[in-house]
């Protein structure tokens, strides 16, 4: 089975299934080398893509514009290609329990488009043992497949970091794993075509999978230690940042910071990893526990502003509170698993309903997710209280001249991912707070 020279040699494609914000950058970054059919169910968004523009903000128009990808919604098409890649997201339901039907669904659209002498190689994050145990018997079924005779299994965890300029696909190792040697080296052959820094060959595709879902397991704890710490300082009347830059002045000190843990990575993976857990009879404590910090923050939030409110004699259910930022995280537009919903929610147990404002958003997905209607800059007048949420390249611009004009008398500013200068601001006047 060599794949590697037939693409090479443009006898045959490689597909990417699922065009999100791991999907398109692997299909732009492989075109420049072979041939590549780029499928995705969602017509309206390969429409975009053939017009030449980037919903993800991942590689930008003008890439699009120049690629060769052949983007399609027509299945069919898979039929062309002899290696796949499947990079589908991987969510948890509201009980935080994993949902693998978008993977599921993928497997059953490719299985029914497999040919013989095909590699399949999964990028989502999942537990370990999805890929063998969940995905291939799908294939198998609907292709009618071998799987080990007619064609062959693989499994490397994206690691792209959305809205990341410099740690791109092409900067970031990239795991990979097969079910044996021989495809082990074909994958690794076709992903060092555009990873500059080179492959990593994992042992096995469970360890691979094992790999990816505790990378942002260790994050999400780390990030809960920092909330918690916030909280307790918070209590103490210390200034977390000022402790955490003291601190920081040790070699081997971890440089995390407190925030809002959301998106589609760090605040779902680790329930995927206590949820096999948990069927293998073990009861995570430390991830868990760590979850269930991070989960809590964005009503922390809320609280501390309507404490705000209170303590400069505002009236709560009149007061005037503005949101800056919706997305999960700075200079993304993706708003899926956004913890700023959170800090709506709790508002609103309050009477109070706030106003969005995100110039980097996706407005119809924060729409349709929350039923929230983003509004522009102009509408940040005669404020109570501003909490900043996100920390967009566009926010840190914004002057203390700026901010003046925005507020009605007593000026309350949440900073939640503490990005102004915390001295300048409670000298100006400002009622100042920040994680």
């Amino acid at each position: 089975m060599n794949i590697y020279e037939n693409l090479l040699n443009k006898k045959t494609k490689l597909s990417l299934v699922g065009l999100g914000y791991v999907g398109m950058p692997i299909a732009v970054a492989l075109a420049k080398k072979i041939k590549v059919v780029g499928f995705d169910n969602n017509s309206k968004k390969i429409e975009l893509y053939k017009q030449g523009i980037d919903v993800t903000n991942e590689v930008g128009n003008e890439a699009l514009k120049q690629t060769t990808v052949d983007f399609t919604d027509d299945e069919t098409k898979l039929q062309e290609a002899r290696f796949h890649i499947v990079a589908v997201p991987t969510p948890v339901r509201a009980d935080h329990i994993p949902d693998l039907y978008p993977l599921e669904s993928a497997s059953t659209i490719l299985g029914r488009n497999l040919k013989k002498d095909s590699i399949v190689v999964y990028e989502s994050t999942v537990y370990p043992g999805v890929t063998e145990e969940v995905c291939v018997p799908i294939l198998e079924k609907e292709s009618g497949l071998k799987c080990g005779d007619d064609f062959k299994v693989g499994y490397s965890p994206e690691r792209i970091n959305p809205g990341d300029k410099v740690h791109r696909l092409e900067t970031i190792t990239k795991i990979v794993s097969g079910m044996d040697e021989e495809t082990l080296e074909e994958i690794a052959k076709i992903y060092e075509l555009v990873v500059e820094a080179g492959v990593y060959r994992a042992e096995s595709i469970k360890v691979a999978e094992a790999a990816k879902v505790i990378e942002n397991s260790q994050r999400d704890i780390n990030i809960a230690f920092m909330n918690e710490l916030s909280i307790i300082f918070n209590k103490m009347g210390l200034d977390t940042q000022a402790v955490l830059k003291a601190a920081g002045t040790k070699w081997n000190f971890l440089n995390f910071y407190p925030g809002l843990v959301g998106g589609h990575c760090i605040g779902v993976d680790p329930y995927y990893l206590t949820y096999k857990a948990e069927q293998l009879g073990y009861h995570s404590q430390v991830i868990l526990s760590g979850r269930r910090i991070n989960d809590d923050m964005g009503k922390y939030v809320a609280e501390n502003t309507v404490k705000k409110l209170i303590q400069t004699d505002k009236n709560i259910r009149l007061a005037k509170v503005a949101i800056l930022g919706m997305t999960f995280k700075e200079n993304c537009p993706d708003t899926r698993n956004s913890k700023v919903e959170d800090i709506i929610k709790e508002l609103r147990e309050y009477e109070i309903e706030p106003v969005i404002v995100d110039p980097v958003a996706d407005k119809e997905e924060a729409k349709k997710l929350y039923g929230v209607e983003i509004q522009d800059m102009s509408v940040l007048q005669e404020l109570d209280a501003l909490i900043i949420s996100t920390s967009h390249d566009e926010f840190k611009k914004i002057t203390m001249e700026q901010f003046n004009k925005m507020f009605k008398d007593k000026k309350i500013i949440i900073d939640v991912k503490g990005i102004l200068n915390k001295k300048e601001y409670e000298e100006a006047g400002y009622n100042y707070w920040r994680l």
